[in-house]
C-alpha cells in the first residue's frame, strides 16, 4: 500500500516540520489537508499543493467540522508542538505549562473528530510526534515532558479503541494509532516515517512507538 492518492490532515502544520511534511508527501502523490489558525501562514503550504483549512486543531468543534467537509481521510497527524523549559522543578511555571498544553489538546480534539473516519478506511492511520524526554523526564523539562507522557497515553488509548471496536464488528484490524519519538525532531526525518505507515499491515503497526531518529 503506498501513500499516493491518500488524503492526510496535517492538524497544526505551519511550522518547518509541516512545510516539509506537506512538500514530500504531496510530491508522493497524497492529498495533504492542512490546518492552521492564519490564512497568511497557510499559504506556503497551499503553494506547495496542500489543500488548506483556517481551523484551530486544538478545537473539538473546528476540527468535526472539517472531518464533515471531507468525504475520506487516510492519517490524521497533529503537529501543534514547541518547547519551554529549564530552571529545574522551580522553572516549570504555570506559563509556560499552560503554553505547552495546546499539543496534548490538539491529539485529543484531531483524534475524536476524525475517529470515525479512520475507522472506517481502508488503512486509517493516526501518528503523533512524541519525545524521548517520555522515557527519561528531567526536572528542567517536566513540564514538557508530563505533556508527551498525556499525549503518548491517549494516543495508545487510541490505539486500543481501534483494536476494540474491529474486534467487536468481528472485522480485520485496519486503523492503526502510532507515537513517533525524537530526540531533537528533524523535520525531514518524519516525512519517510509518515510516507511508510502504509507498509505495515494495522495489527503489526497498532499501539507501536517508533524512534525517529533509528
Amino acid at each position: 500500500m503506498s501513500v499516493a492518492h491518500r488524503t492526510i490532515v496535517l492538524a497544526g502544520a505551519t511550522s518547518p516540520s509541516g512545510i516539509a511534511l506537506t512538500s514530500a508527501l504531496v510530491a508522493a502523490g497524497a492529498r495533504v489537508v492542512a490546518t492552521g489558525r492564519s490564512a497568511d501562514r497557510l499559504a506556503p503550504l497551499r503553494e506547495l499543493g496542500a489543500e488548506v483549512a483556517v481551523a484551530d486543531a486544538t478545537s473539538l468543534d473546528a476540527m468535526t467540522a472539517l472531518a464533515a467537509r471531507l468525504d475520506t481521510v487516510d492519517a490524521v497527524v497533529p503537529l501543534v508542538g514547541g518547547w519551554r523549559g529549564g530552571g529545574g522543578l522551580a522553572g516549570q511555571s504555570d506559563e509556560d505549562f499552560a503554553a505547552l498544553l495546546p499539543a496534548f489538546e490538539a491529539v485529543r480534539a484531531t483524534s475524536r473528530a476524525f475517529d470515525p473516519l479512520l475507522r472506517s478506511a481502508e488503512a486509517g492511520r493516526f501518528a503523533i510526534v512524541s519525545s524521548t524526554a517520555v522515557g527519561r523526564p528531567l526536572a528542567g523539562g517536566a513540564n514538557y515532558a508530563a505533556v508527551k507522557a498525556a499525549s503518548e497515553a491517549w494516543a495508545r488509548a487510541v490505539a486500543q479503541g481501534y483494536a476494540k471496536a474491529a474486534r467487536d464488528a468481528g472485522e480485520p484490524l485496519r486503523a492503526a494509532s502510532v507515537i513517533f519519538r525524537a530526540k531533537a525532531l528533524d523535520p525531514s526525518s518524519l516525512a519517510p516515517r509518515i510516507s511508510a505507515l502504509w507498509d505495515e499491515d494495522a495489527a503489526t503497526l497498532n499501539d507501536q512507538v517508533r524512534l525517529l531518529d533509528d
